[in-house]
């Protein structure tokens, strides 16, 4: 704007300056004196004239490239802001994406090995996405499921004489009996407990192994572990396995190859029964880790005091001390005297 302003007061300038020249370009032989002062006087109103001209238009000019240079930097910050803005509304899981970076993560007290323990369940998933997942698949594809059920049944039916002998030492009578009459009855008339008669029957599963056992007569937890390939467990649960493998009827087969062989089926056949769960915990748990630990722990839990745990033990992650088959009295309640006064 000032620079065609400028230009055009410049050719304005000029025209008038020719012009005036022009005018006084007369022989000097003959020229009056009156003719000579009509020049001055001309060019003088000339001059006067352009110089006018330039006060008055130049400084109009330079405001208003002043004002354009101003508001351009403005123009530009406030789209960049509205871009900014547009960003975070619409993709807001970004920003708390970018805050749940930078927040750091609170360690939890029954996890004092977190890092070891995420460390192996990555392991353990890329075992199962690669070796596990696809062997149960094949197996639900290719197998009726009768005959799943009645695999599912004969290893549960297994599972029932070590829990005899768990619920035995929690001294649970009425739980060992039935523990005792499901391993009968499913393995005479349900044909080495392929069919399960006994829950048809109604008679009750109890299922216990030597974690709970230790865990009922008072030996704590410990801290949370994630064993390769075995999964989530604890300090108490670990030392327990090997008692668990060696109390299991599958110990006694042979020969060896054939124990291997039903410990396997027993592997496939149970993370057939599981193969939607990953996705459903992917899609609801915001941390899978976090969210199986704690689920385990208060499943462990649950199962110590075969599922009526006290508030407090489940709030402080310490395990029952005593026998947890007797009920919990609940705390008596304050008197009206001993309630604080209302502010």
């Amino acid at each position: 704007m000032a620079h065609s302003v400028f230009s055009a007061v410049k050719t304005s300038l000029r025209v008038m300056t020719s012009k005036a020249f022009d005018g006084a370009r007369v022989p000097t032989a003959g020229r009056s004196s009156e003719s000579s002062c009509w020049f001055s006087k001309e060019s003088s109103s000339l001059l006067i004239a352009a110089t006018l001209v330039l006060s008055v238009l130049l400084p109009c000019a330079h405001a208003q490239s002043a004002s354009a240079n101003e508001a351009a930097p403005v123009n530009s910050s406030s789209v960049k802001t509205t871009s900014v803005n547009t960003t975070s509304v619409n993709n807001p899981s970004a920003n708390a994406s970018a805050e749940g970076a930078e927040r750091p993560r609170v360690p939890n007290p029954k996890d004092p090995f977190e890092s070891f323990n995420r460390s192996v369940t990555t392991f353990n998933d890329r075992v199962d996405q690669a070796l596990l997942q696809p062997v149960a698949r094949a197996y639900v594809k290719v197998t009726p499921d009768l005959l799943q059920t009645g695999v599912k049944n004969f290893f549960g039916n297994l599972a029932d004489v070590w829990s005899t002998v768990n619920n035995a030492l929690q001294l649970k009578p009425q739980e060992t009996v039935e523990s005792l009459a499901r391993v009968g009855v499913n393995t005479i008339l349900g044909v080495g407990g392929v069919i399960d008669w006994a829950s048809k029957m109604g008679i009750d599963r109890h299922t216990e192994d030597f974690g709970q056992t230790l865990g009922h007569w008072g030996v704590g937890s410990g801290p949370y572990l994630v064993l390769p390939l075995l999964g989530p467990s604890t300090l108490r649960d670990t030392v327990s396995l090997t008692m668990d493998f060696n109390g299991s009827p599958t110990r006694r087969v042979k020969p060896v190859s054939a124990r291997y062989e039903l410990l396997g089926l027993n592997l496939v056949s149970k993370r057939a029964q599981y193969l939607g769960l990953g996705d459903e915990l992917n899609d609801l748990a915001l941390d899978r880790y976090s969210f199986l630990r704690d689920v385990y722990l208060q499943k462990r839990l649950s199962d110590v005091w075969d599922g009526n745990p006290p508030e407090d033990t489940e709030e402080s992650g310490q395990e029952p001390q005593g026998d947890p088959t007797q009920p919990v009295s609940p705390a008596p309640l304050e008197s009206s005297s001993q309630a604080p006064a209302a502010p």
